[in-house]
């Protein structure tokens, strides 16, 4: 593992002076009577005293109830089962919508096409009135709003309004088809369906009204279809369906009437991404959702009012509902929807010099394909308010750091993240207090138990990879899948492989300096020859190639044992030639080890993704392996599976 001798940035002492992190740290000093001087002393207190921790964010973040109650932990032996904040009653939109004035709260482009503001003012109006259309059309606690939409302001006050009611929320994206879509919101039976006409993807005009009938005719439980005038394609509406405009008319703006709802009540309904079969329902509760990305946000964000933050995500990853928190820190939110590379890879950093963007976050997959598009935003942009870049979705390879810092900007916060939908929060992250290392996330997530297992249940030494586990509860655990009698999937999802403990599905590494690494998923770690190897470490060494844009390895069966296999996608007009898979062999074997090479590379036009953008390798492999892929609607790109199937090449 590489350990440089200085890290690629360091705070200033000004500016860890000033964050809200220190200022967090001297109010749990002055309560509890506490020394806290570093990072690792806070990490260690907020996961030993869960409940002084989190009763400190409850407070210092400002969370408005109707009631906190008396307890802040229960059952806090069980996990799954224990519950924070029992008697609390909230309501999570109330948090979001604490800001009123003339200021903007949404910032929104879409791509070339569209640009518009709301203020703080114009977003609590907005939602009053389109909660009182929810409840106007018989809409009660725990029913479910589903929104096939942009990541666009209605789809942000949809949500907003559907909480205040206490309805449910779910989302997902509009390059869904019908099946995809089905497969999704036809598992949780949503009453209203809220969508745009169409969307704009590079340049492109994308109806979905077309849709829209058979989704209908497919999903009974709709009362009503609400759309969104976006593209403003003309067309007739179907039974059902009305307009945005006639859905809020009757009503007129006035205080919202937030329901005080549990602390566990439902908030979100989130998809998994994979591809073994009908997504997942993932419920997560509206308490543990708000804590957890107030932490996130105020403390390893360093966000604060009147920033202005942006995530470039559409709104089936979950990333577009943390984005979305940052107005619980009166944050203006600067919304995208659309391809990041038109009319140019330059497109989101002309909108953050436009914008004034104080936090930037992006994909991994996004800053490499900047990297091998030689944008070099430090030579044509200004990003003075830019303090943090956020990176998610896939490891940030080492590479991309020095990208980063040579390219974009030399004074920034490089926060390399890693969670996902299952907790709708992070594992490890950053922290405005520790200097940033080459290749490395910075630090576990506070209030997070984060340790790394083999598979006997033991710790591993620094240095050494295994199982990222959370051994103990935190308040953004799923509250559980939908329709999951006795919780069985959910138990089987995350505490079958080592019971009364979070086994999160990464292959990790701790640093030297108490950093993290992560290699991939577990289910998709190779093990040749016995030798477990994590997937990034080849991408990592494949993706230095010039003539490589992007890269996919499996395991294939072969002769009672596990051969790597390697499928590469070449910049266009590239053969792969016995000289150049000679050099990508080479390139692997220098640094990391001969049984990282590959026994086959076979070059393929496209590489399959998901429609968040994470390539598919368990899909692929039950490919080559001529098994039946169960949930094509997930990919992005399906087609491109077919070149991986029955290739003459694997049969060798």
């Amino acid at each position: 593992m590489e350990s440089p001798e200085t890290p690629l940035w360091t705070p200033s002492r000004e500016r860890v002076a000033d964050s809200n992190m220190v200022a967090f740290m001297r109010v749990a000093e002055e309560t509890y009577g506490l020394a806290l001087p570093d990072y690792d002393a806070l990490w260690r207190w907020s996961v030993e005293q869960p409940e002084q921790f989190w009763s400190t964010i409850w407070d210092f973040c400002g969370v408005i109830a109707q009631d906190r109650g008396a307890v802040v932990l229960a059952d806090a032996d069980k996990m799954p089962g224990a519950r924070f904040f029992p008697d609390a009653r909230l309501s999570f939109a109330q948090n979001l919508l604490r800001r009123r004035d003339g200021a903007p709260a949404l910032i929104f482009r879409g791509e070339d096409k569209v640009a518009r503001e709301l203020s703080w003012d114009e977003l609590y109006d907005s939602v009053s009135r389109m909660a009182q259309a929810m409840r106007g059309m018989g809409l009660q606690e725990g029913d479910r709003v589903a929104a096939y939409m942009p990541n666009m302001p209605e789809t942000v006050i949809a949500m907003l309004a559907a909480n205040s009611i206490g309805a449910i929320f779910s989302s997902a994206s509009p390059d869904f088809g019908v099946q995809g879509v089905v497969d999704r919101f036809g598992q949780i039976e949503p009453r209203l369906l809220i969508l745009a006409d169409g969307y704009y993807y590079g340049g492109k005009t994308v109806a979905c009204l077309d849709k829209l009938g058979e989704i209908l005719d497919r999903m009974p439980t709709i009362e009503t279809a609400v759309v969104v005038p976006y593209v403003n394609k003309d067309g007739a509406l179907p039974e059902r369906a009305v307009t945005l405009e006639a859905f809020v008319e009757p009503y007129a703006p006035r205080e919202i009437d937030f329901a005080q709802l549990p602390f566990n009540h439902p908030l979100y309904i989130m998809f998994s991404s994979g591809t073994t079969g009908v997504p997942k329902c993932i419920v997560h509760g509206q308490g543990g959702t708000l804590l957890q990305h107030l932490k996130e946000q105020q403390l390893n964000g360093d966000i604060r009012p009147g920033d202005r933050v942006f995530w470039f995500t559409t709104c089936g990853w979950m990333m577009w509902n943390w984005l979305v928190s940052a107005l619980a820190s009166e944050a203006t939110l600067l919304l995208y929807d659309g391809s990041p590379f038109h009319p140019d890879g330059n497109t989101l950093f002309d909108y953050a010099d436009a914008a004034g963007m104080t936090f930037f976050g992006t994909s991994a997959k996004f800053i490499d394909a900047c990297n091998k598009a030689g944008i070099e935003p430090m030579r044509t942009h200004d990003l003075s308010s830019v303090r943090v870049l956020g990176s998610t979705g896939s490891p940030l390879v080492a590479e991309s750091f020095d990208y980063v810092y040579r390219s974009i900007k030399t004074d920034i916060h490089l926060s390399s993240i890693s969670g996902g939908t299952d907790l709708l929060s992070c594992f490890v992250l950053s922290s405005p207090l520790l200097p940033v290392w080459r290749g490395e996330i910075q630090c576990a997530g506070l209030g997070m138990a984060v340790a790394i297992l083999d598979d006997d249940r033991e710790p591993v030494p620094d240095g050494e990879k295994g199982e990222l586990v959370c051994l103990k509860p935190f308040p953004s655990m799923p509250l559980g899948f939908w329709n999951d009698p006795g919780d069985a999937k959910y138990r089987a999802a995350y505490f079958d492989k080592f019971p009364g403990i979070w086994c999160h599905g990464d292959f990790i590494a701790r640093t030297p300096h108490g950093g993290y690494v992560i290699y991939g998923r577990s289910d998709a770690t190779l093990n040749a020859g016995g030798v477990r190897i994590g997937t990034a470490e080849i991408y990592r060494q494949v993706e230095q190639i010039d003539e490589v844009v992007e890269s996919l390895v499996i395991g294939q069966d072969w002769d009672n044992d596990t051969r790597i296999v390697l499928f590469v996608r070449l910049r266009e007009g590239v053969e792969l030639t016995e000289a150049l898979e000679k050099r990508i062999k080479v390139q692997i074997r220098s640094n990391t080890t001969p049984r990282h090479v590959p026994s086959r590379i076979l070059q393929v036009t496209d590489i399959p993704r998901t429609k968040s953008g994470k390539i598919v390798e368990l899909a692929v492999r039950e490919v080559v392996h001529g098994r039946p892929v169960k949930n094509m609607e997930a990919l992005a790109n399906p087609e491109a599976l077919e070149e991986f199937r029955a290739r003459a090449e694997l049969a060798l």
